[in-house]
């Protein structure tokens, strides 16, 4: 997407050794990279590169944000350290903000026939606190498909968070033989993603111009692909 150079992403590889988190404090050569691509893309909306960064409304309950290491969004220098003035409503996550009023208002929890006193403050379940993470969804995967599970896996190809680019590393390592090439996918016409399908019935497509929740900005496109896929049908 254009938000780091060739010659930094060529640095990155050659010196971190595709090594990212779990850098050898040693490794002054790929620290200092780093800290480079840190200052390109410290400004960026994770969720979504073409939107602009609020203050996000999920927790960070580990010392990784978003895969990348605390440490440096504590020791850039040139990084973007306050959160940027922007009205809430041109903030995505404003609208959970919005939710949270809703859903305690005694007038919505009455219409929803929520007695008095038997149910406390509503809360979205992401900012609940846990204490245990599921590091790789590999194995589970594996089980479910070998049982004859088809599986439909789909990435917003703005999404800096988890970019497609990583969930196909994923399915890579899968192993799994390809049984359609990659072609685009189409929803009135148009282009609404690019897709292929493996074998173990799994369907990997990605969803143009969405991020991280592609049904935020994709609603249409993605109830399509969902419809194909639900009903057997290629997308």
């Amino acid at each position: 997407m254009g938000l780091i150079s060739d010659e930094l992403y060529q640095s990155l590889k050659s010196s971190c050794g595709d090594e990212y988190q779990n850098v050898d404090p040693n490794n002054e050569m790929c620290l200092r990279y780093l800290a480079d691509f840190e200052k390109c893309v410290s400004g960026i909306s994770e969720a979504h590169i073409l939107e602009p960064r609020c203050p996000s409304s999920l927790p960070k309950p580990k010392e990784l944000i978003f895969g990348r290491l605390r440490s440096l969004h504590e020791t850039s220098q040139s990084s973007i350290t306050s959160e940027p003035s922007l009205p809430p409503i041109a903030c995505r996550s404003y609208k959970s903000t919005l939710a949270t009023y809703w859903a305690n208002d005694d007038m919505v929890r009455r219409a929803l026939g929520i007695r008095q006193g038997s149910k406390g403050k509503w809360e979205r379940c992401l900012e609940t606190p846990y204490t245990y993470d599921i590091e790789s969804s590999f194995p589970f995967h594996v089980e479910l498909s070998t049982k004859g599970y088809p599986a439909l896996v789909y990435s917003g190809d703005h999404d800096f968070i988890v970019p497609f680019c990583g969930t196909q590393a994923w399915i890579r390592s899968l192993n799994y033989s390809i049984v359609d090439e990659w072609r685009p996918w189409l929803v009135q016409t148009q282009i609404a993603g690019y897709t292929r399908m493996y074998s173990n019935k799994m369907t990997f497509a990605t969803v143009k111009g969405a991020g991280h929740i592609a049904l935020y900005q994709k609603p249409k496109e993605c109830l399509a692909m969902f419809e194909r896929w639900i009903s057997q049908k290629p997308l």
